[in-house]
């Protein structure tokens, strides 16, 4: 049975959460905590088989699993045989991406049990299932066209869950925005892949790789291909100035919605690393993309940190703050395509893109750690005071002590404070960024330095000073709330007190899965 279960992990991964979307529903007409029961058992079974699915990864290496053999196929009037099979190809990338999106998933359900009641959450958890299938799915295809679909789902979920309080008119506003700017990126995204089907008559991710990295020159539908899929995916990852729907769909999704919508905005950064590192390495200037993503890097650091100071919503000026923390991870990338094109990339880089590469990816987890434990207090903050604006909060800390310490935790990460998670991938990419441009590295830094200039404002704002009246009667957020802070703030912690345990074991094989081209190519050839 284990062996199956190691065996068919790739697909069960996103089939054991899509086939309990469709039960939900039908669940919740019978019995509300069957329903959840349901939901619990389902979300954890996906983040126990991410587990499974990653040490088999890490020990064995990339794993190829194909959807209908090599022989099935349907034959058409015409005589044209057309294969029937989806390519699943799970690599260290892969699979780190998935233990993120599950565990952020399972820690947002259980925030949700206490937070979502009454009428429609039968609705709520159906969609929650959804966008985890749509996260999984992105990152387990080796199809873009499946990746497409995906990234639909995603996005379809994520608007309505943005929208789950429409009749509050901001939310809907929110989902809106949300929406519209999917529906232009995934536009971008079919087109790209309508352009390399008509050039390669392929979709699937490796082989296109090979046949674009066989070409001497590369043909100008290629490279219009790259431009599309290249600017939708930065613009899902929220990366400025493309970062205006970010701070509304954060800042207006219930509590755990806001720490999930993290986790999938990295999915969509993670396309771009696929289709920049894998698919297009060998047909794209890395120096030029590296110029290009530390800009943008640089852009998302100063718009986040510029804008969070101006900010009285409190889950909106967090919002902006993650608009800076993608900065920090397209810098590292950025630094790590510059140091590649020195080389001549081929998988070859100095030690310096090496540990940018590390800081970036590593960065990714922290992002989803950091400003999710911020989301989770934040929620929790307008759960028991139905209030989000700073101007109106004030005292919480004498009747929301354990909250008050996460909030504290959650601060100090995101501004890169030792001993905790934010400073271990901090320190890689000042590191790294300064042997590229020391003035570079500096701004980095001095903007880290005023985002905990910004919390440390909220945090006096929202939890110090005396008691307020008219929030005399609050008391702590409800234990599946502090539950779910907790298991998040640990994580941070062990993250900071052993940095080099996390980069040693998770983020080095996503690292090296990245920078290994030839590896992917010959696994989908040879799994074809």
């Amino acid at each position: 049975m284990n062996d199956w279960i190691v065996t068919n992990a790739p697909i069960l991964i996103i089939a054991t959460p899509l086939f309990a979307a469709f039960l939900t529903p039908l669940v919740d007409r019978v019995s509300k905590r069957g329903r959840d029961a349901m939901v619990f058992v389902a979300t954890l079974i996906t983040l126990v088989i991410a587990f499974i699915l990653a040490k088999n990864v890490f020990d064995n290496g990339l794993v190829v699993y194909t959807l209908g053999g090599k022989s099935v196929g349907l034959t058409l009037p015409s005589g044209y045989h057309v294969p029937v099979r989806i390519i699943l190809e799970v690599d260290g990338m892969s699979v780190f991406m998935a233990m993120i999106s599950t565990l952020t998933s399972f820690v947002g359900l259980l925030y949700s049990f206490s937070y979502i009641k009454g009428e429609g959450s039968g609705k709520y958890y159906t969609l929650f299932l959804m966008m985890l299938v749509g996260m999984l799915g992105m990152e387990m295809t080796g199809d873009l066209f499946n990746l497409f679909v995906f990234l639909e789902i995603l996005s379809v979920s994520s608007a309505a869950l943005i929208a789950f309080y429409a009749r509050k008119g901001k939310p809907l506003e929110a989902s809106i925005k949300y929406i519209i700017i999917s529906s232009l990126a995934a536009l971008f995204v079919l087109f790209a892949i309508g352009l390399l089907y008509g050039e390669y008559n392929l979709l699937n991710m490796g082989a296109l790789a090979g046949e674009i990295s066989s070409e001497a020159t590369f043909t100008f539908t290629t490279q219009i291909a790259f431009i599309l899929l290249f600017a939708s995916f930065v613009l899902k990852a929220g990366a400025a100035p493309m970062h205006m729907w970010l701070p509304d769909a954060y800042g207006e999704a219930p509590g755990a919605i806001s720490m999930v919508l993290v986790a999938a905005t990295q999915a969509s950064l993670y396309a771009l690393l696929r289709v920049c590192f894998t698919v297009y390495s060998m047909a794209i200037d890395a120096s030029t993309i590296g110029i290009i993503l530390i800009s943008l890097g640089l852009v998302s650091i100063f718009i986040g940190a510029t804008m969070a100071l101006i900010q009285i919503n409190m889950k909106r000026l967090i919002g902006y703050a993650a608009v800076a923390e993608i900065g920090y991870i397209l810098l590292a990338i950025g630094v790590g395509f510059f140091e590649l094109a020195k080389v001549g990339g081929g998988g070859v880089i100095s030690e310096y893109g090496l540990k940018a590469l590390q800081g970036g990816v590593f960065h990714i987890f922290n992002d989803v750690l950091d400003i999710g434990l911020l989301f989770l207090v934040a929620g929790a903050v307008i759960y028991v005071t139905k209030e989000s604006n700073l101007n109106k909060l004030g005292g919480l800390a004498h009747s929301m002590k354990y909250s008050s310490i996460f909030f504290i935790i959650g601060m100090a990460a995101v501004s890169g404070l030792p001993p905790l998670n934010g400073f271990a991938s901090k320190i890689l990419i000042y590191e790294s960024v300064y042997k590229v441009s020391p003035i570079t590295s500096i701004i980095a830094i001095l903007a880290s330095i005023f985002m905990l200039a910004i919390f440390v404002k909220i945090f006096h704002s929202v939890f110090m000073g005396p008691k307020l009246s008219e929030f005399a009667t609050c008391k702590e957020a409800p234990k599946l709330m502090l539950g779910s802070m907790a298991v998040i703030a640990v994580i941070m912690i062990f993250f900071g007190l052993f940095p080099d345990f996390v980069v040693n074991n998770i983020v080095n094989p996503a690292v090296n899965a990245l920078m290994n081209q030839a590896g992917y190519i010959g696994s989908v050839l040879g799994g074809v």
